[in-house]
C-alpha cells in the first residue's frame, strides 16, 4: 500500500486530502527531496536532506520541524514499506496554509508532505535509454527542487510521444540536463557534466557518479558542453536517483555513444559497489 502524510496525518495516499489554501496549490510555492529506499534503508539520506535544507533556505521557505525530527518521520514512513520491496521516498514542504496572497505570509508555519510508493526497483545499468532533445525554456532557478515542475512535464511528455524515456534540456547549443535526470558524457577518459549552477539540479547521483569516477582514476571535467560534442560523445549517461548511472544509445533517433563499453562497465561496477556498501544488500537482484 503506497502512503501519503500530511502535518503528522497518516493514511492510504489516495485517500490524503491537502487544503485547497496550502501554497502549493496556488504558486507551487514549496520544495522537495526525494530517493530510493527498501528495508527501512534510505540511498544516499544525507546527501538529499543537505540539498532539501538547501532549497527551503533559498526560497525563504521555514523548516517544518527540526532536522532531527524530520529525519526520524522520515525513517519512520521508509519503514512501513513491504519487505524486499523498492519504494520511493518523497518528501516536501510548502511555505504556509494562508489566503492566496503572491507576497509571503507572515508567521505562518510551513507544511510538510510525505509520500512513500512502490517501485520496481533500481533501473540496471545494463539497460539503456533512448533520448530526445528539448529547448530548456526555464528559469534561472533550476538550482532548487521546486514543485514547480510543468516544463519537466512538457519535456517528459514530449520523450514519451516520441518512444522516448528523457529528454536533453539544451539553451541555444549548451546542454544543461535531463527533464529530471542529469547528464554526463565519458569523451577521450574523461567524464564530463555541466557545472552546478542556476541551471541545473545539483543532482545527489551527479556527485555520486563523480565520486566513482575519480576512485577509478577517470578525469572529472565541470564544464557545460554543446549539442555537437554530445552527439560526438563516447558514452552518454544518464543519472538519477531511481536510475543511478543509465546509458543512452539514442537521441532524436540517431544512434549514438557505445564507443568505450570498458570504461562505462568500470564506472558501473563502481557505482555498484558504492551504493551496496552504502544500503547493505546487492542492488540489482
Amino acid at each position: 500500500m503506497d502512503i501519503g502524510y500530511y502535518n503528522g496525518k497518516l493514511s492510504p495516499l489516495n485517500e490524503m486530502t491537502v487544503p485547497l489554501n496550502d501554497r502549493a496549490m496556488y504558486f507551487g510555492d514549496g520544495v522537495y527531496d526525494a530517493t530510493m529506499c527498501k528495508n527501512g534503508k534510505i540511498l544516499d539520506f544525507e546527501d538529499h536532506l543537505a540539498r532539501f535544507e538547501s532549497s527551503l533556505k533559498k526560497l525563504s521557505i521555514p523548516m517544518p520541524c527540526s532536522l532531527e525530527k524530520l529525519s526520524s518521520e522520515l525513517y519512520r514512513i521508509a519503514a512501513l514499506g513491504e519487505p524486499d520491496k523498492w519504494y520511493m521516498l518523497y518528501w516536501s514542504s510548502t511555505r504556509a496554509i494562508a489566503p492566496r496572497e503572491h507576497a509571503f505570509p507572515a508567521n505562518v508555519p510551513s507544511n510538510l508532505i510525505i509520500t512513500l510508493t512502490e517501485k520496481p526497483g533500481m533501473r540496471s545499468p545494463k539497460q539503456t535509454m533512448k533520448l530526445i532533445t528539448f529547448e530548456d525554456r526555464r528559469f534561472e532557478y533550476c538550482d532548487i527542487k521546486t514543485l514547480n515542475l510543468i516544463p519537466s512535464c512538457l519535456a517528459a511528455q514530449a520523450a514519451r510521444e516520441a518512444g522516448c524515456e528523457e529528454a536533453v534540456f539544451h539553451r541555444g547549443n549548451q546542454v544543461t540536463e535531463c527533464a529530471h535526470s542529469n547528464i554526463s558524457i565519458l569523451q577521450d577518459g574523461t567524464l564530463r557534466t555541466a557545472q552546478t549552477d542556476a541551471w541545473i539540479l545539483p543532482g545527489i547521483a551527479r556527485k555520486n557518479l563523480i565520486r566513482c569516477a575519480k576512485a577509478i582514476g577517470i578525469p572529472v571535467r565541470e564544464e557545460r558542453f554543446t549539442l555537437e560534442e554530445l552527439f560526438a560523445a563516447d558514452e552518454i549517461i544518464v543519472s538519477s536517483s531511481s536510475a543511478q548511472l543509465t546509458p543512452a544509445t539514442e537521441i532524436n533517433g540517431i544512434s549514438v555513444g557505445q564507443k568505450a563499453p570498458d570504461l562505462l562497465e568500470a564506472l558501473a561496477r563502481e557505482s555498484t559497489r558504492s551504493m551496496e556498501s552504502y544500503m547493505g544488500f546487492s542492488i540489482y537482484e
